[in-house]
């Protein structure tokens, strides 16, 4: 069954192929086909057609919809409500393996995981599973790969290679909801609370698949996962017509805009896209969804030692901020966690706190960033789904 839709499958962003800086793909960029069609990347007509190609009865997907969403399960062989002689084809049908786990890495006392999966077609990529006092957090990937070409980000030397589909997303969500549920994090038993589109990828590279995933982890079962929209975060290099897109979806989503520098001249070198959509055009996209859907904007900022971490960068960026003229940010300063090969470093414990005191005297809300997972590479900017035997 063909799912049709108007976004390009190719993840290349809006003007990726021509202009000041286009879009990095990898030597294999779209050519291993689509991912099998799941149920979750199917709207009720289709779903009701492929039952009926099967000669199952229309009710049988609800029943489907509920054990996924509401009960994190895909076996329909075990499903005591669904007759034994259709589980089989049902299950061919409706819940194809879209992402196998190879291996998976615990840090933090056991409160974090880091798993790389194997999609259909060979490609890799990683999700990570964060617990907290008062939250536990899924950070999930939405590209095999990244066109974005920051070159301080592991995901961003990859270039790439394609668009994840709408199952291969969720199956990250369900797979994560039922190791929580059945006590598979340190901790004990608890529940999926946070998701963050901030693993592989630019989401506003694969925007209609990543709204899709976000109505469905937001709605209730049997048709989500029912989780709060507000626990949502999509984030973003700054690709302008994607923010104002999402600002018009009607979505209560947090959105996190990696800016990581104040002005022009040092984000054209730290993140490539601003060449093609700068600070003004970006901050200006920021401020106007924060209008639209009075949530307040994060600013994600990765301090590097001698490059944007000193207080003339910190005393820019307040003045950028407060140039809209309301509490409509929150700044993360993120401690630079360290790539193989990479000659960028972290920054003194000293400049953070100066950077974070710069900006709180100018009335900025800024919260230094918690740095998980650093030693099993699975913090920000770390994410390479290169497979580690553990000894």
């Amino acid at each position: 069954m063909t799912i049709q839709g108007t976004e390009p499958e190719t993840g290349i962003t809006p003007g990726g192929t021509a202009g000041a800086f286009k879009d990095v793909l990898a030597k294999d960029h779209a050519r291993r086909g689509k991912p099998p069609v799941h149920l979750v990347d199917m709207d009720t007509a289709e779903r009701e057609a492929a039952a009926k190609s099967i000669g199952m009865p229309r009710f049988r997907v609800k029943q489907l919809a509920n054990h996924y969403f509401a009960h994190y399960d895909t076996d329909v062989a075990s499903f005591s409500d669904f007759p034994s002689k259709q589980s089989q084809i049902a299950q061919d049908t409706f819940f194809p393996e879209l992402i196998h786990e190879v291996t998976h890495q615990v840090a933090d006392a056991g409160t974090t995981i880091k798993t790389l999966w194997r999609l259909f077609d060979g490609a890799m990529i990683e999700s990570v599973l964060m617990r907290y006092p008062t939250r536990t957090t899924l950070c999930i990937s939405s590209q095999v790969g990244c066109g974005m070409g920051c070159p301080f980000c592991a995901t961003g030397q990859l270039g790439l290679t394609r668009n994840m589909s709408t199952g291969e997303i969720l199956e990250q969500v369900r797979i994560a909801a039922r190791t929580c549920r059945d006590g598979g994090i340190a901790g004990g038993p608890c529940r999926l609370s946070n998701v963050v589109f901030m693993g592989m990828g630019e989401p506003m590279g694969n925007y209609r698949s990543v709204i899709s995933a976000v109505r469905q982890i937001s709605a209730m079962p049997p048709e989500g996962f029912g989780i709060s929209a507000r626990n949502i975060t999509v984030s973003t290099v700054g690709v302008v017509p994607g923010i104002r897109k999402l600002a018009a979806e009607g979505l209560p989503v947090r959105l996190a805009v990696s800016l990581h520098a104040p002005s022009d001249q040092l984000r054209d070198e730290l993140v490539p896209m601003n060449r093609r959509f700068n600070t003004t055009q970006v901050l200006d996209a920021a401020h106007d969804y924060y209008r639209a859907t009075k949530r307040r904007v994060s600013i994600e900022y990765a301090l590097m030692r001698g490059i944007n971490d000193q207080a003339e960068h910190a005393t820019l960026l307040a003045k950028r901020l407060n140039h809209y003229g309301d509490d409509w940010a929150h700044v993360n300063p993120i401690p630079l966690n360290p790539i193989e090969g990479s000659k960028w470093t972290a920054s003194k414990p000293e400049d953070e706190r100066r950077f974070l005191d710069i900006l709180h005297h100018a009335g900025i809300t800024a919260t230094l960033r918690d740095t998980r997972g650093q030693d099993i590479d699975g913090a920000c900017g770390q994410l390479s789904a290169k497979y580690r035997p553990t000894a």
